[in-house]
């Protein structure tokens, strides 16, 4: 398997991915205003498959499955959609980066293609040379959540349990690397307190950990825990975003409860492998950004717990190579170790 060290010189590359990115979409979009096309008339002819590096019922697998739809109706082709889960995503991330460059596999993701360049030391991908940004397609932030039946109903409270017993409470977090992990292990660093993370292959199992009591308390995206949530079954403590969420308003964020600086979300975003005609390229980034836009596109991602970003692949490109040096800060703080 291929890897590739996560250095400086990397992260320095950003700036020039920004740059490249821009251009690529800047002709790419030239090409759709009136440049002969080459590849994109025809396509595509056959299905496409969006690979996601998360097990199904996940946030990224929710979100694939809502922008699958909407394609496979705009673009005449199945949509398949190819649950890779491992390694914090890094399993799926890698064998999307070595995909054939046609427009046929993309891979949609998360927050992990930052986060898991500035945690592990080495990937089977880069994130800034092996990918060609489309689309942040929504935003959402993690929650910290305990089953309703525990006894707990405030994050203080869960603290303070946990300061009391130190050692014998567990967390689940969809993943070692991932930015709920990451919100779990700063709480952890703030508060001083001795919990141990278990890590699953995606949200839904790590929240459904939970639900069986395998785990005391999780931090999660918030998505496939926010049908618990209004269910009753499970407890929301805090949100992790910079203001409550429009669906959960009785839910503090951590910043309304005192953790300066506390804000962690969650992004899930399009990307082809680098080598994607840029024609295709347009073509893609057009019709997601057009199904993004759909008013049962918004009100099915605020269903889900999901809030519509539906940026271009400029403002994707700036946000990867922005968030890798920021994540990688947090790392150093927290003292997070990839497990």
């Amino acid at each position: 398997m291929r890897t590739v060290t996560v250095t400086a010189e990397t992260r320095m590359f950003g700036k020039i991915y920004r740059r490249i990115a821009s251009g690529i979409a800047a002709g790419a979009f030239a090409l759709l205003a009136g440049a002969a096309p080459t590849l994109a008339a025809d396509f595509p002819t056959r299905p496409i498959t969006i690979i996601v590096p998360f097990a199904p019922g996940g946030p990224t697998d929710l979100i694939a499955r809502v922008l699958g739809e909407g394609l496979q109706k705009r673009l005449g082709q199945a949509i398949v959609i190819d649950n890779r889960p491992g390694a914090a995503g890094n399993t799926g991330m890698g064998v999307a980066a070595r995909a054939t460059p046609d427009g046929y596999t993309l891979l949609l993701t998360s927050t992990s293609i930052s986060v898991n360049a500035a945690i592990f030391e080495k990937i089977p991908y880069d994130p800034i040379k092996d990918f060609i940004p489309i689309s942040e397609l929504v935003n959402s932030p993690n929650v910290f959540i305990v089953k309703a039946d525990a006894g707990i109903k405030t994050l203080p409270e869960l603290v303070a349990k946990i300061k009391a017993a130190p050692g014998t409470f567990n967390y689940s977090s969809p993943g070692a690397g991932t930015k709920s992990q990451m919100s779990g292990e700063w709480l952890k660093l703030l508060e001083k307190i001795d919990s141990t993370h278990v890590p699953y292959r995606g949200a839904g199992p790590a929240t459904t950990a939970v639900l069986q009591g395998d785990v005391q308390y999780a931090c999660v995206a918030l998505p496939p825990a926010e049908p618990l949530i209004k269910s009753g079954r499970l407890a929301a403590l805090a949100v992790t975003g910079a203001k409550r969420w429009f669906s959960l308003p009785d839910v503090p964020t951590m910043l309304e409860l005192g953790y300066k600086g506390f804000v962690s979300d969650t992004f899930q975003a399009l990307f082809a492998p680098t080598g994607t005609p840029a024609d295709i390229v347009a073509r893609i980034t057009k019709e997601t950004r057009e199904v993004m836009a759909e008013a049962s596109t918004l009100e099915h991602a605020h269903k889900l717990g999901f809030e519509i970003v539906n940026g271009t692949p400029e403002q994707l490109a700036k946000r990867v190579a922005d968030e890798i040096p920021a994540v990688k800060d947090i790392v150093t703080r927290a003292n997070i170790k990839p497990e």
